[in-house]
């Protein structure tokens, strides 16, 4: 794995590819390769963009791309499509729609398939921004599949956080409030060439105020555009760095991804510990066992729950 790593942080993108593959599908594979790239981690600025089906999220990053390298800049892209719940495929088309990074060498597009997870972020979407970082992209991009109540966890990844609606987009902007319009840091009014997009920018201002804030320094910015024409994307690419120029000056920066650290550990740990005490009940029937007294009211789910954890601290004991 070792000359793999090394290929793919030289600049061969064969080798980041494949290693993006074993991320997706060798979870204890990817755990080993992550702990040799850490030490290179953490320079890369990474930028979240949710928005409901339809805005022109990829429309907008493919402008971005043009922008982001006219500014020298190298660039990742993670474009999170729908998994199907029936198939678990995902049709995977962003590359075909983001063609102006399609054939430079420092642009790597990837998609990839939410598999079910909870704001269409995959499980290995944070190692992949991971990888990206230590193979020295200076941006990385995550697109989520779309946005919704669930879509808050772009900022778990994100150092910005953009969110895209348009004008005619009808309720989007009510079913964001609760849950996305606190994270934003940048709103986009995408399309701004139909419907009344002054109105849809007045709106989510008024939002803004209205609502509590993660950060309270930064004033999130409201920005129209007209992706497909490339109209306000150089005033788009100036806000972007402007919020993360105000991120390491006032270390928020530190802060965002400290907190970031912190929510991953727990989860991971979590994931291990469960992989783990339920390994260990299989291997003797135990799990079965304890799920047939629930079933018979020997038990209570809470019980249940102890009694995992009693085998957790014996275990640890033995």
């Amino acid at each position: 794995m070792l000359k793999i790593v090394d290929r793919a942080m030289h600049g061969d993108r064969i080798s980041l590819a494949k290693l993006i593959t074993l991320i997706e599908n060798d979870p204890s594979a990817a755990r080993k390769m992550i702990s040799m790239i850490s030490p290179y981690t953490g320079k890369a600025h990474v930028i979240g963009l949710t928005g409901a089906t339809g805005a022109g999220k990829s429309s907008l990053i493919n402008g971005l791309i043009s922008e982001l390298r006219n500014r020298k800049k190298t660039i990742g892209v993670i474009a999170i499509d729908p998994t199907s719940p029936f198939s678990g495929g995902a049709f995977l088309g962003d590359r075909i729609r983001m063609p102006a990074g399609s054939l430079d060498k420092n642009v790597f597009i990837r998609s990839m398939g939410s598999r079910g997870r909870l704001g269409g972020l995959s499980r290995a979407t944070s190692d992949v921004i991971k990888l990206l970082d230590a193979c020295g992209k200076d941006v990385v991009l995550v697109e989520t599949a779309g946005a919704g109540q669930s879509d808050v966890e772009i900022s778990k990844l994100a150092d910005t956080v953009m969110v895209m609606t348009t004008p005619e987009g009808g309720d989007d902007i009510q079913i964001a409030k609760a849950g996305i319009m606190e994270i934003g840091d940048i709103f986009i009014v995408n399309k701004a060439d139909v419907g009344d997009a002054d109105s849809r920018v007045y709106e989510i201002r008024m939002m803004i105020h209205s609502l509590s804030r993660r950060d309270t320094s930064w004033e999130p910015e409201v920005i129209k555009t007209i992706a497909t024409n490339d109209i306000g994307l150089k005033d788009l690419c100036n806000i972007i760095e402007n919020h993360y120029k105000f991120l390491r000056d006032t270390n928020f920066l530190f802060a965002r991804r400290k907190k970031r650290k912190r929510s991953e550990l727990v989860d991971l740990f979590r994931e291990t510990v469960t992989e783990h005490v339920l390994k260990y009940m299989d291997e003797g029937k135990k799990f079965d066992i304890l799920i047939e007294k629930v079933i018979n009211n020997e038990l209570d789910i809470n019980s249940a729950v102890n009694e995992l954890i009693k085998v957790l601290q014996n275990k640890k004991r033995g």
